[in-house]
């Protein structure tokens, strides 16, 4: 899972200026899916839709920033497939917790753990530690501020690692890559590709935390150094000979910023980016692949989201999912077999910090072609038909009156109280300087 890599950044998906063909390849071994959805426009909230199978309507964790984690009675993914035989590894940026709260992997079914675990930590790429199980790793060559060991190339390995370690056993490997968030940083090998091809602004206003002088270069660049990864994970499977054991999903956890989108069409054509409910924020890249199993060559456009990962992976796995949970499998639609979408509400909220069980400010929800859009509590809903108006542009919501209104009715029902609200303002224990940080 990729982190901001927003839908158009794919060549699969119609990018035409980075090139990314490893994950190309899996759309072209695989199924490329376009109507699929993350679990949130943000971090923290998408990523626990993904981890226990849960909207945010009902989720546990519905604010970013790192102030709020798992509780212990959550049931994560990780925890169903352990159950059920798996090995269990989370490399990369988790967000659901501190090593001392409930949240930390470790205590959530990941029998390993290597990467960041606060959301803000994982802004920079040259942090002087990152986590190895509930133990600081700390990365004494970038002491300092020093730019010796970059944090994406670690976790990379460290992902590795785990499939050669565990290659004779199940195993569930979940790499949430930092890539690529801000900051916009990226060793020179892999700028050297990108170096002078495009017009940068000057200044760069959407990156405050941008490190290099070739924001656009860099951004480019740390896509493909990602892709190159994913390429050497593809590599070692087959290398070890249960390639067509495996079954490999690519995403990203939000839409891309839309900082720089008129040049590299980040979220393709879809409004909006980050942040947003609008398509641009919300629906996301997927692939999946899994030799002689998923159909290769094959574009889906199921009407499914991160809630559904978790039943469709137990279901896969031979795992029983969590009772109760908002998703339902597709196991079968992925392995081919004929079916129709099911007629369903989809819903997203965005809770602003420590707003504890008061209304959330902004919703979305889809049913069928219909998409609704309330940016603030008090505003009326913004309705639109995505089968004929894919970028949002027209409000149809005052001519289709009935809709809207079954949209409106159905809201009231959508969502319960969050069981998981800090007491205080989320900690920002890691300030966001320019430079990295300072041990």
């Amino acid at each position: 899972m990729a982190d901001d890599w927003g839908y158009g950044q794919l060549g699969c998906y119609g990018q035409e200026l980075i090139r990314t063909p490893h994950v190309d390849r899996i759309a072209a071994e695989g199924t490329l899916f376009t109507q699929f959805y993350a679990g949130h426009c943000v971090c923290a909230p998408s990523r626990c839709v993904l981890m226990t199978g849960y909207h945010t309507g009902h989720s546990s964790v519905r604010i970013n920033g790192g102030g709020s984690a798992l509780l212990p009675e959550d049931v994560t993914i990780a925890e169903i497939l352990k159950q059920a035989g798996y090995v269990t590894g989370c490399f990369g940026k988790w967000g659901l917790g501190d090593a001392d709260t409930t949240g930390a992997p470790n205590k959530q079914g990941f029998d390993e753990f290597y990467g960041y675990l606060h959301q803000v930590h994982a802004h920079f790429y040259y942090p002087w530690f990152l986590w190895d199980n509930q133990e600081k790793h700390v990365l004494q060559e970038n002491e300092g501020q020093r730019r010796r060991q970059y944090s994406h190339d670690l976790i990379a390995e460290r992902a590795l690692r785990f499939i050669r370690d565990h290659q004779e056993e199940r195993f569930f490997l979940y790499v949430p890559f930092t890539i690529p968030h801000f900051e916009l940083l990226v060793p020179g090998d892999s700028m050297k590709e990108y170096r002078g091809l495009f017009l940068e602004p000057q200044p760069y206003v959407g990156n405050h935390y941008a490190s290099q002088p070739e924001p656009r270069a860099a951004l480019a660049a740390m896509i493909t150094r990602m892709d190159g990864d994913v390429g050497r994970i593809l590599d070692l499977l087959k290398e070890l000979n249960i390639d067509d054991q495996t079954i490999v999903f690519f995403t990203s956890d939000n839409g891309g910023y839309l900082a720089g989108s008129n040049l590299f069409k980040n979220n393709g054509p879809l409004r909006g980016g980050k942040g947003s409910f609008y398509e641009g924020g919300i629906r996301v890249p997927l692939v999946v692949r899994w030799p002689g199993r998923v159909p290769a060559a094959r574009t889906d456009d199921l009407q499914w989201a991160f809630w559904d990962i978790l039943p469709t992976l137990a279901d896969l796995g031979g795992a029983n999912a969590s009772e109760g949970i908002d998703g339902i499998s597709f196991a079968d639609r992925l392995l081919g077999k004929a079916g129709t979408d099911p007629e369903r509400f989809l819903y997203w909220e965005k809770q602003p910090q420590n707003r504890g069980g008061r209304p959330p400010w902004s919703v979305a929800a889809r049913k069928g072609d219909w998409k609704v859009v309330r940016l603030k509590p008090r505003l009326p809903l913004e309705l639109y038909n995505l089968k004929e108006d894919l970028g949002e542009t027209r409000n149809v919501a005052k001519a289709n009156p009935e809709v809207a209104q079954a949209f409106e009715d159905w809201l009231k029902t959508a969502r319960t109280t969050s069981r998981s609200y800090p007491s205080e303002e989320p900690s920002w224990s890691f300030p966001p300087l320019k430079t990295g940080y300072v041990k």
